[in-house]
C-alpha cells in the first residue's frame, strides 16, 4: 500500500498554520484537528477535520471520505455547510499526497498538497477559489498527535 501515515492509517492529527484571503490584508492563524478513521469494509476512509481560526468563535468542519484506492490514485469527497458536497481526485507517491476539486457545478475549486517530512510530519499547501474570484491560500504543518492513555471511565450517578 503506502508508506504514508496520514490518511492511510487511523489516527489523530494536529496542525497549525496560516490562511491568506485575497480580500483581507492580514494572515489568519489557525489550528486544525483531523480524526482519521480506519478503512471500513468497503475500503473507504472517513475523516473529520475541525478548523479553529484564531479570533473567531465558531469552528469550521469538513467531512472527507477517501475511497477507490489504486496504486498512486484515489477519489475524495468533501462536505461542509458552506459548499455542500464536492467530489475530487487524488494522487500519491512516496513523498506526497494531493487532491483537487475541479470542473464541478459548485463554482468552487482547489487543491491540497501534503508533503511528508523526515520527522513524520507533513507540510501542507492548499488553494481554493470561487467563481467570483474569492481566493483562499493555506499553509500548515501537520503532526500525528501522541496517543493518549485510556481515560478512566466516570462512574454513573456520582457527580
Amino acid at each position: 500500500m503506502s508508506k504514508h501515515p496520514f490518511i492511510f492509517n487511523p489516527g489523530n492529527w494536529f496542525g497549525e498554520g496560516k490562511i491568506t484571503l485575497n480580500l483581507v490584508e492580514e494572515e489568519l492563524v489557525f489550528n486544525t484537528n483531523w480524526a482519521v478513521q480506519a478503512k471500513d469494509f468497503a475500503g473507504k476512509v472517513t475523516c473529520a477535520q475541525e478548523i479553529q481560526i484564531h479570533g473567531l468563535s465558531e469552528n469550521m468542519r469538513n467531512d472527507l471520505n477517501f475511497y477507490d484506492f489504486h496504486p498512486n490514485t484515489f477519489s475524495v469527497d468533501m462536505e461542509n455547510p458552506n459548499i455542500g458536497r464536492i467530489v475530487g481526485t487524488g494522487v500519491y507517491d512516496d513523498k506526497t499526497i494531493a487532491w483537487e476539486f475541479r470542473n464541478n457545478d459548485m463554482n468552487f475549486e482547489g487543491y491540497e498538497t501534503y508533503s511528508l517530512q523526515s520527522d513524520g510530519s507533513y507540510q501542507m499547501k492548499g488553494e481554493y477559489v470561487t467563481s467570483d474570484q474569492f481566493r483562499t491560500q493555506i499553509e500548515a504543518r501537520l503532526y500525528l498527535a501522541p496517543e493518549s492513555p485510556d481515560e478512566p471511565e466516570e462512574s454513573e450517578g456520582e457527580p
